[in-house]
This record gives structure tokens, C-alpha cells and sequence, in this order.
């Protein structure tokens, strides 16, 4: 059986998104300030997921304005 899924983790200071179709992913604000992520504010030390639910998400934008987010993604 073939493995389809690739997993891919970092840690960004730069504002971007994770493109449409991931299948799941985490994004955890590891930094000292406030970020957003899909216009959500995320407090140092707060994570939010996005579990896998049998189909591909829409994009989801992320800002770690004064902060580090630390992003886990399955794609």
C-alpha cells in the first residue's frame, strides 16, 4: 500500500497559509505575543487543530504578528 500523506512542521515568524486540500494540521503560538490564525487571536501558549475529517480543508491564513507559531501539517 502506497503512503499518500506527507507530513511537514516548522516554525515561522512570517505571516502565510496553509493551501486548500490539507488534511490536518496544528498551529501553536511557541513565541512571547499574540498572533492570528483564520482572524482568531492566538495567545502565547494556545494551539488550535484541525483534525482529519475524511475530506481536504479550505486555506487557512496565519499572522504570527510579534510571535512564532509553530505549524504541523499533513497534506
Amino acid at each position: 500500500m502506497d503512503i499518500l500523506a506527507q507530513v511537514n512542521e516548522i516554525d515561522t515568524t512570517v505571516s502565510g497559509e496553509i493551501s486548500d486540500g490539507f488534511l490536518s494540521a496544528s498551529i501553536k503560538n511557541v513565541g512571547e505575543g499574540k498572533a492570528l490564525v483564520n482572524g482568531v487571536v492566538l495567545f502565547p501558549g494556545e494551539a488550535k487543530g484541525y483534525p482529519f475529517v475524511g475530506k481536504g480543508y479550505k486555506k487557512i491564513t496565519y499572522d504570527p504578528e510579534a510571535s512564532t507559531l509553530r505549524i504541523m501539517q499533513i497534506i
